[in-house]
């Protein structure tokens, strides 16, 4: 199993930017598809990103497609969600994911596909 730290959330008003971090320890998880999840008061968590193993194939929510890109380098151990033109609805807890499994992602992005979480980090978004 991996450990997953993020960082980066924040406050900021509509219609700026956001990079979140997200920093990985454990074996494996260059093999595994990794994930960006959210959850706003009152909500369910929400898949919003997801990155394939080699970091070649990405896919997105409808509700952050063409604003958010998330990315990995395997070699630092590392995963990001560049967050642009941030809307009042991004407002949320914000975290990264490990899928329980090796190889390809589920573009469903279902909560229950993952078995490693962080803590979350708080992204606030202002209008």
């Amino acid at each position: 199993q991996v450990q997953l730290t993020e960082s980066g959330g924040g406050s900021v008003q509509a219609g700026g930017s956001l990079r979140l971090s997200c920093t990985i320890s454990g074996f494996g998880y260059t093999r595994k598809c990794m994930g960006w999840f959210r959850q706003a008061p009152g909500k369910e968590r929400e898949g919003i990103a997801v990155i394939w193993p080699a970091g070649a194939k990405t896919f997105y929510d409808d509700s952050v497609k063409g604003r958010f890109t998330i990315s990995r380098d395997n070699d630092k151990n590392t995963v990001s969600l560049q967050m642009n033109s941030l809307k009042p609805e991004d407002t949320a807890m914000y975290y990264c994911a490990a899928d329980r499994y090796y190889g390809s992602c589920n573009a469903n992005m279902e909560r229950g596909d993952f078995d490693s979480w962080g803590q979350g980090t708080q992204v606030t978004v202002s209008s």
